[in-house]
């Protein structure tokens, strides 16, 4: 963790909803007016999208199992000394994974592959990094350890299942069986490296459908958010110290079902995230300025 260098990391596996916490934090830097440095997880995988295909076939063929989740298929060595270096000095490298075509017209080059390496912007309030690793401990690798906040945001696994499956056929034109094998294929290191980063984070959002989704590989649709609620768990008091009581009125429909876990529906999912996370932003920057100001005194 650095006072003078904020890092906030939002962890969690594709389709999980990060990008529901990502547009949440896009409008408390907006509300506080600050400059993120924002770095995508997706640009530390190891191989581009047509390489990674080649080594998932080679590595099956040796009986073994590549995944984005694991070691195998990740730079954690340049995605540690990336969290390492801006907070010891408020820089490092990040490079861009261009998705889509809009990607790749804004960047140069074509859909699948990544960009050159590049120093962050100078200047910045902060590190926002939303993708598979932010909480990453391995006997080799800490990520975790220099985070100032980590958010995790995990659907129960059934939801993230079809999730998969759905993106899967519909944007990558996967058949249903093709999708299924991908997920047992990537099961052991989703169990090793992606599950114990959420009982590192110093909150949870959990995402449950309130529809039967008991055979995820038959379901037909992702649940709606009128057909889903979301369980905040608040970890850490110390960093998130929320009013819970606040929280049950401004928030239609939310209930506690813990001292330290409140439930609401997921039409108010980013209202919840940002009237939780806000004030903890606000916290990190005030301390930064604080550290600052001790410094240059």
């Amino acid at each position: 963790m650095s006072e003078l260098h904020p890092i906030v990391a939002v962890t969690g596996s594709s389709g999980a909803g990060t990008s529901s916490v990502k547009l949440a934090f896009e409008h408390i830097f907006a509300r506080i007016g600050l400059t993120p440095a924002v770095v995508e997880g997706d640009s530390f995988h190891r191989y581009d999208r047509s390489e990674m295909g080649k080594q998932v076939d080679k590595f099956a063929r040796l009986g073994m199992t590549l995944t984005h989740f694991g070691p195998e298929g990740n730079l954690f060595d340049e995605l540690e000394s990336l969290f390492r270096s801006y907070a010891e000095s408020g820089t490092g490298l990040r490079r861009h994974y261009l998705h889509t075509q809009e990607d790749a017209h804004h960047y140069g080059g074509r859909p699948g592959t990544f960009t050159g390496w590049e120093n962050l912007p100078e200047a910045t309030d902060l590190l926002f990094y939303e993708g598979l690793h932010g909480g990453l401990k391995t006997d080799r690798h800490d990520v975790q350890c220099f985070c100032d906040l980590l958010v995790g945001v995990v659907p129960i696994i059934n939801l993230e299942w079809i999730q998969k499956i759905h993106r899967d056929q519909t944007v990558r034109g996967y058949s249903a069986e093709t999708a299924t094998q991908m997920i047992l294929r990537r099961m052991p290191d989703y169990v090793h490296y992606i599950c114990p980063q959420f009982s590192r984070t110093d909150i949870n959002f959990q995402r449950i459908p309130t529809i039967d989704t008991s055979n995820p590989f038959t379901a037909r649709e992702i649940p709606t958010n009128d057909q889903s609620m979301v369980v905040i768990h608040i970890a850490n008091r110390r960093k998130v110290d929320v009013d819970f009581r606040y929280l049950l009125e401004m928030l239609q429909g939310a209930f506690m079902s813990s001292p330290d876990t409140i439930v609401v529906p997921a039409s108010q999912y980013v209202l919840a995230m940002e009237l939780i996370l806000n004030p903890v932003v606000e916290r990190l920057i005030e301390r930064r300025d604080r550290a600052r100001s001790e410094r240059a005194g």
